[in-house]
């Protein structure tokens, strides 16, 4: 029974041995520069030149919450995330995908700049002169009309951030869609897109009310892509008190 027990935990050792050699990237100073060049090409639009996150999150972190693992992160760039704008690498042969895997694994070494600013000041605007708190929630406090930015700090860097507050039809949230229905009786009714299928369609307004229309009800459904309800604070609010708006919401994390 002994030598039973002792040739199935070889055996499962070796299995665990193999599928760690399966994801083993590559580190040799070519195959990270040839994984720079296919990030730059395939991956930079959304993540940003270094990583610093544009429309996608950044990358410039030690653990992607996505990706834990070389497994997982090589899955994503071959498969996609399903349900977000991340498409799968169907060009990427398997070596490119572990070269650009690599290339990801090494932005999360490179020690990252503070981002400048006094974040506590930045969580007074945020609550009282840009009332940001009346449309967006940190870990359940503040309203529903904007996106939760309880983990933004860890997602989208400073300058997305800045450019999201001073101009924020360039910067709309991937799966956030402004919606204007028009029933045949009743008054029109503009929102977010909250659900939507064949038949019907749910939005919720800037005060936070729900509403579920049946699409046969409906005289038009407008849905403004790339549009946001939000106002520029371009001129609003002080250089200063942007950076220090910037800094407060590149601190916030997660709840762990």
């Amino acid at each position: 029974m002994k030598l039973v027990l002792s040739l199935l935990v070889s055996g499962v050792a070796a299995l665990a041995a193999g599928t760690e050699a399966k994801v083993k990237l590559p580190n040799s100073s070519a195959d990270l520069l040839r994984g720079q060049k296919l990030f730059q090409v395939h991956c930079a639009l959304c993540h940003g030149p270094k990583g610093e996150g544009q429309r996608g999150p950044m990358l410039t972190r030690a653990k992607l919450s996505r990706a834990p693992d070389d497994a997982a992160l090589l899955k994503i760039l071959e498969d996609g995330i399903r349900g977000t704008e991340m498409p799968g690498a169907g060009a990427m042969s398997d070596r490119e995908m572990r070269q650009t895997a690599a290339y990801v694994r090494s932005l999360g070494k490179v020690a990252m700049k503070p981002v400048p600013g006094d974040a506590a000041h930045g969580a007074e605007i945020f609550r009282g002169k840009g009332n940001c708190a009346g449309c967006h929630s940190i870990h359940g406090e503040g309203g529903v009309a904007g996106p939760d930015l309880s983990g933004i700090g860890e997602s989208r860097s400073a300058a997305y951030l800045r450019e999201s507050i001073v101009n924020p039809g360039a910067a709309v949230p991937e799966g956030y869609l402004l919606v204007t229905v028009v029933p045949h009786t009743g008054p029109r009714v503009t929102g977010v897109r909250v659900n939507e299928d064949s038949f019907s369609i749910q939005i919720r307004d800037s005060t936070g009310r729900s509403y579920s229309f049946w699409k046969k009800d409906l005289a038009q459904v407008d849905k403004q892509r790339g549009k946001s309800p939000m106002p520029s604070y371009q001129g609003q609010l002080s250089d200063a008190e942007l950076t220090d708006l910037v800094a407060y919401l590149a601190s916030l994390k997660e709840a762990k």
